[in-house]
């Protein structure tokens, strides 16, 4: 950030300079959410939000404002998402903590969320409800806090997803619900443990596509929670297979999945045994979670 042709040496880095002057640089560097972006960052560092951006707009920022803009500035320019560089992210009307050990939720993984408790209504005040691939927690604990009475636990094989998942049962005062590292199922083995519903966000998409992602997906999000081998549907299969063994009678499955996957995972969950086979769009249109029950 320095003065620029036509412009004073001396000038003061206002709320309104700083703006003008990073919005440019993304646009220019082609990023579709230019002006969103550097206003997130700018809020992020002042502490205030968007509207005051607008009423302090001549406020000059002092050199330990500028410096932590910078920083922040940067690291978005090259590609870092702007949930990481915030710490947050908000699903389903809750702020979740998010840094680059979990995936980032998406507002198309609430589908799924939609999808298991209009398929349990039957079951709001007494449910037992496992998540699998829980990464933040995202979909265990909006199941928890919209079903104060059930109880969740969220499984994700990756120690340090788990742990960023147990930080934000703590934040958002899910106590109904518990985190546990696990590769799926493998730690419910030989407990004699049903569940009423069984949800899964896992990994799924196919492994020569990764490198086609978005720079902020590809260079920063864990390749654990992206990958799902060949074609996609590797833990698919796993879960659609193990699921029976830890489903209850009359027991929900439901799934996410990628668009042009529906029909495949359907395929898998009938194959097995289940149920009353739905897919459900998201509100992009595409097929989003496939869901099942399981009556034996």
């Amino acid at each position: 950030m320095t003065a620029t042709r036509g412009e004073a040496p001396g000038e003061a880095w206002t709320i309104r300079r700083v703006l003008a002057w990073a919005v440019d640089d993304l646009k220019k560097r082609a990023f579709t959410s230019a002006r969103l972006d550097a206003e997130l960052l700018l809020c992020h560092v002042l502490r205030i939000d968007r509207i005051k951006l607008l009423v302090d707009a001549e406020r000059p920022l002092d050199k330990a404002e500028l410096a932590r803009y910078r920083e922040l500035f940067l690291r978005r320019r090259n590609g870092e998402p702007i949930a990481y560089l915030l710490g947050v992210r908000e699903f389903y009307g809750r702020p979740f903590r998010v840094d680059r050990r979990v995936l980032i939720p998406r507002p198309d993984t609430e589908t799924l969320v939609e999808v298991a408790l209009a398929r349990t209504r039957h079951l709001d005040l007494s449910a037992r409800v496992l998540d699998l691939c829980t990464g933040s927690g995202c979909v265990a604990i909006s199941l928890a806090r919209e079903r104060p009475t059930t109880c969740v636990l969220g499984l994700d094989l990756s120690p340090d997803a788990a742990e960023v998942a147990r930080e934000n049962v703590v934040r958002l005062g899910a106590t109904n619900c518990a985190i546990g590292v696990s590769d799926l199922f493998s730690a419910l083995e030989g407990r004699g443990v049903v569940f009423d519903l069984v949800t899964a966000n896992p990994p799924y998409i196919p492994e020569a596509e990764i490198d086609t992602l978005a720079v902020d997906i590809r260079g920063f999000e864990p390749h654990l929670a992206l990958s799902g081998g060949s074609d996609g549907l590797v833990l698919l299969r796993r879960i659609a297979a193990e699921a029976p063994r830890f489903l209850a009678p009359g027991g929900v499955i439901a799934v996410e999945v990628m668009s042009g996957q529906a029909e495949d995972v359907s395929a898998l969950f009938a194959a097995q045994g289940f149920t009353a086979i739905e897919i459900q769009k998201d509100l992009g249109g595409h097929e989003r979670v496939v869901s099942g029950a399981w009556k034996p």
